[in-house]
């Protein structure tokens, strides 16, 4: 992968191999590309300002998830790694030595296995072709995203707080409304939801229809806004949250505001099948060796 000086102090995608390993033991095993990165932030004690660096120009992730993207995919390649079609990548053993791995081992062994395999159709493999295909895989997982999100950044701020509405509606609040009231606090909408049939909560949420992060002062103002109109708060943008925002969201002792980034609302459009249609091709196999390896 080439280097720019701008994102030169960001960890190589083999230095990341490490890390989350480490970050999926602590997890318990297994766990969301999300819930994966952060503890690989905390466990590498990652400042904000590189992990909010972007990769290219127009890219809807940033640097560091696209180099964790390439440390997952060589630690499955290798075999420590498996990942389900619903998005959780897991260990492959339950017993990991993680003082006895090594990151530059693990990155020959698997351009060897590759040079392996392909050695009937091609006489010599180089590193490039092996990365492209690494790359290329890695895209494959992420291009649809992208490509919904580049539609959502071009929609109007209404048609993204009808979707928001729609979006609300498909995962079971009723009487949603949009205010979208100027000076009003920034909240866009209201809502409630029934848990088990019994509890109701009231809520409001606000949309942020951009590529940035939502700070923590943002979300101070909204909690400001919320606060005595309701029982909980939402934010959805198409952006990201910095790890402060996420932080003061869940604060102790202030009204609780659930986050939706970019990333989550891709996956719940995918899921309640807004705008988005999922076509699958199943094939059963069992592997004896995985439940061996519980």
């Amino acid at each position: 992968m080439g280097r720019k000086k701008s994102i030169s102090n960001i960890p190589s995608y083999d230095e990341l191999i490490v890390p989350t390993v480490k970050a999926l033991i602590k997890l318990g095993g297994s766990g969301t590309i999300e819930e994966i990165n952060n503890k690989v932030y905390e466990i590498t004690m990652m400042p904000e300002s590189i992990i909010q660096i972007p990769h290219g120009e127009e890219g809807t992730i940033n640097e560091v998830e696209y180099r964790l993207a390439w440390s997952r995919t060589y630690l499955k390649k290798f075999g420590l790694l498996e990942n389900s079609s619903r998005g959780i990548w897991a260990l492959s053993k339950s017993d990991i030595d993680v003082s006895k791995l090594n990151h530059i081992e693990i990155v020959k062994t698997v351009r060897d296995q590759n040079r392996d395999t392909q050695t009937k159709v091609k006489s010599k493999i180089t590193i490039g072709d092996v990365e492209n295909e690494i790359e290329q895989e890695v895209y494959n997982s992420e291009e649809w995203k992208e490509q919904l999100l580049n539609i959502l950044y071009k929609i109007t701020p209404a048609a993204f707080e009808r979707l928001a509405q729609r979006l609300l509606r498909e995962s079971g609040f009723f009487q949603v409304e949009v205010t979208g009231k100027v000076g009003d606090g920034g909240i866009d909408g209201k809502g409630i939801v029934r848990v088990s049939g019994l509890l109701s909560f009231h809520v409001i949420f606000q949309c942020k229809r951009y590529k940035g992060s939502v700070t923590p002062s943002q979300i101070r103002d909204f909690r400001g806004a919320m606060q005595g109109r309701a029982d909980k708060g939402l934010v959805i943008t198409t952006g990201t949250f910095t790890r402060e925002a996420i932080k003061e969201a869940t604060r102790d002792g202030a009204p609780p505001i659930d986050l939706i980034d970019g990333e989550l609302l891709c996956d719940k459009l995918k899921e309640l099948k807004l705008g988005v249609d999922t076509q699958l091709t199943e094939t059963v196999s069992i592997k004896n060796e995985w439940f061996g390896n519980l």
